[in-house]
């Protein structure tokens, strides 16, 4: 082999003469360069491999409020009536108390406007009833004592039977004036169906049906009249019997005891339909001012559900939505049911508002721009209808956080991030491509362990 180099002097126009060419070539460097920014990006692949990163679940949801009554609430009709008058308009202010609308009665039983005014005549007519039977009681007590002294008292006492026979002729008659009706009406049905009869429309079996009824309609308007008559008799023989009632005044006595305990009754009675008038007077009261809606507390009026005047509502239908004011408020965000026994009481919560520009590294929060801090105060013990599990996130301000917008309102969406424990980059990825949910471990005992350092 030749050992032809320029290093060989007596070589050196041979070399020249047949490798000259190579002296005008330069030595390639940009492999180089790429190798070593190669050997930099794995060298920095693996350090990143090694950076902490904060695990999070993340979940959509809106802004509602902390506590029940904070939150949008239906104002319902607590009775059946028509809409007489607004008096709000939608994005108003009102005060507790404040009127929101008026009710006009539509049940037959309340649309009187007098209604409350005739209850207390009623009322007052029902008092002055029971004085008078209480006034009778005395009468009755005298009418006693009057009875044990003379015969005067035993000639009341028996006229007071000649005005029962009175109203006793008076209620047979009507009777029997009924009994004369239904007798009428009996014979028009039989001669109405011994006409179909003939005709060969109905059969003779139903025909003695209403040969029966009408029998039956003779009867009780002959025992009608019977009756009539014998209380007829019976006002002849008091009236003719009035002398022979002076040795009756025994009997006549222990009838008034009789009549004097009916009416101790009848007072009885009467204090129970006054206790349950007043009852009546008081629900009128009651519901007249449930005829007029007011607003249960402080907010906005936010949603009309009925509109005009004169619309039909029923009890329990919902008329408007009112917002309290100055409502504490939370974000619901909705988790998975895998994420939930990972999520306790107090974890802080990254959050994005919709309509606050943001830019969120989920691994690294204290690089994240345009976002809030919150604590995770509750988390429901019940899932959603759609499988979720809803978590109340309240404001917690970390280092450098902004306070919550103040132009946040009901139903505005966000987006959370429930942080977790810090683990390297590596094990995130890994856990990723695996489909494994985020480490579970001591939350508490963690807090209490960087409490003692």
């Amino acid at each position: 082999m030749l050992n032809i180099t320029p290093h060989n002097s007596s070589d050196k126009d041979q070399y020249d003469k047949r490798f000259g060419t190579l002296n005008t070539l330069n030595t390639p460097s940009e492999a180089k360069k790429v190798a070593r920014i190669l050997i930099i990006i794995m060298v920095l692949f693996c350090v990143v491999l090694f950076l902490p990163w904060q695990q999070n679940i993340r979940a959509r949801g809106e802004i509602t409020a902390l506590t029940p009554k904070d939150r949008p609430q239906k104002i319902q009709s607590p009775i059946d009536g028509t809409i007489a008058q607004w008096n709000v308009q939608e994005g108003q202010h009102v005060d507790s108390g404040q009127v929101l609308l008026t009710i006009a009665e539509v049940k037959d039983k309340y649309i009187d406007p007098d209604m409350i005014l005739r209850l207390e005549e009623g009322i007052r007519a029902k008092g002055n009833a029971i004085s008078a039977k209480e006034d009778k009681v005395l009468a009755k007590q005298r009418q006693l004592e009057a009875l044990k002294a003379g015969l005067v008292i035993k000639l009341q006492q028996f006229d007071n039977k000649i005005e029962q026979s009175i109203l006793k002729i008076e209620g047979d008659s009507i009777a029997w004036e009924a009994s004369k009706v239904d007798l009428k009406n009996a014979s028009r049905q039989y001669k109405a169906n011994e006409e179909l009869h003939n005709k060969g429309l109905i059969s003779l079996t139903k025909l003695e049906t209403f040969r029966s009824k009408y029998q039956q309609s003779v009867s009780k308007e002959v025992s009608a009249r019977t009756k009539l008559e014998m209380a007829r008799n019976e006002y002849q023989n008091a009236v003719l019997g009035k002398n022979a009632a002076r040795n009756e005044a025994l009997d006549k006595i222990a009838k008034t005891d009789s009549e004097l305990s009916t009416t101790l009754s009848d007072i009885a009675d009467s204090d129970a339909a006054l206790a349950k008038a007043r009852n009546e007077l008081s629900s009128m009261e009651i519901r007249a001012g449930m005829r007029v809606i007011r607003a249960p507390q402080k907010g906005v009026v936010v949603q009309a559900l009925n509109s005009g005047l004169g619309e039909n509502i029923k009890s329990g239908q919902a008329l408007l939505t009112l917002v309290p004011d100055a409502p504490q408020l939370a974000a619901a965000i909705y988790v998975k049911t895998m994420d939930v026994p990972l999520i306790e009481e107090g974890r802080h919560v990254r959050l994005r508002f919709d309509g606050w520009p943001s830019i969120q590294f989920s691994g690294w929060p204290s690089v994240s721009v345009g976002t809030f801090g919150g604590r995770v105060e509750v988390v429901d013990f019940m899932n959603q209808a759609d499988g979720t599990f809803r978590v109340l996130i309240i404001q917690d301000k970390k280092e450098k956080d902004d306070d919550w917008p103040p132009e946040l309102r009901m139903g505005t969406g966000v987006f959370g991030w429930v942080m977790l424990e810090e683990v390297p980059i590596w094990y995130e990825l890994w856990r990723q491509i695996n489909g494994f949910p985020p480490s579970l471990n001591d939350y508490k005992g963690s807090d209490k362990k960087d409490a003692k350092k």
